[in-house]
């Protein structure tokens, strides 16, 4: 009897010891202070969009920034949600490494064309079709201009994006797209002081193929200059028009 009575208090102590134990374990890095912020981009690339700098900036002015704060003081959903505004990040997840640092993991909207509409719209159309915010880092990509409502830039505009970004040729070469009252598209090239018409907004495979060896075998020998308007709005022919 006696002997048992030793064994049950021998466990009772036991699982005291593992409680205290594990409420020591748990609440002693809940004092330890954040010793700093790693940034890692989960997409294939970084474009270079946000930078570690640019999260620390953005946590500084509303006074979350976890470096040197107490775990327990850390606010990581509040993190969350004010990074999330940033119109170049699509989604983000902070969280506590056991190394005493703030992990953030996040996904980046990528801009594909800036539209600036004669209805006074601003943004960009990102990858995947999205309309986003024009503030922040300027981006190197095409401006689309002219007769543009949200519907023509998700839709045409969007394809004509992707298929822009797919070709470094034409990545390069189309600076500016307009769009006229009629939604026909016009181009303007970096090289080359012409526009490229390529009427309604399909068949781009198909126009653009067309454009490029027009580009290889006529401009190349008769000048970059020659022509104040280049067609390729028929599937047959390619309409040029000369300078005055």
């Amino acid at each position: 009897m006696i002997k048992r009575i030793f064994i049950l208090l021998g466990l009772i102590a036991t699982s005291v010891y593992l409680v205290l134990a594990i409420t020591v374990f748990n609440a002693k890095p809940l004092e330890r202070t954040c010793k700093g912020m790693e940034l890692e981009i989960m997409d294939d690339t970084d474009y270079g969009f946000i930078t570690i700098r640019d999260i620390e900036n953005s946590l500084k002015r509303e006074k979350l920034l976890p470096v040197d704060v107490k775990q327990k003081d850390i606010n990581i959903r509040k993190m969350e949600v004010l990074l999330e505004k940033n119109p170049f990040i699509k989604d983000v997840e902070c969280y506590i490494t056991a190394a005493g640092k703030v992990k953030i993991d996040l996904y980046q909207r990528i801009p594909l064309m800036r539209v600036m509409s004669s209805n006074g719209d601003n943004y960009y159309i990102d990858s995947e079709g999205k309309a986003m915010k024009a503030n922040g880092k300027p981006v190197h990509v095409a401006i689309a201009t002219g007769y543009i409502d949200r519907k023509f830039a998700q839709e045409k505009l969007f394809e004509l994006a992707k298929f822009l970004q797919s070709d470094d040729f034409w990545k390069a070469q189309i600076e500016q797209i307009n769009v006229t009252n009629k939604q026909e598209i016009e181009l303007v090239p970096r090289v080359g002081d012409h526009i490229l018409f390529i009427g309604k907004p399909e068949m781009y495979e198909t126009k653009f193929r067309k454009l490029k060896a027009f580009y290889t075998e006529g401009l190349n020998k008769v000048g970059w200059n020659k022509y104040e308007r280049i067609s390729v709005e028929f599937n047959n022919q390619i309409i040029c028009t000369k300078k005055k």
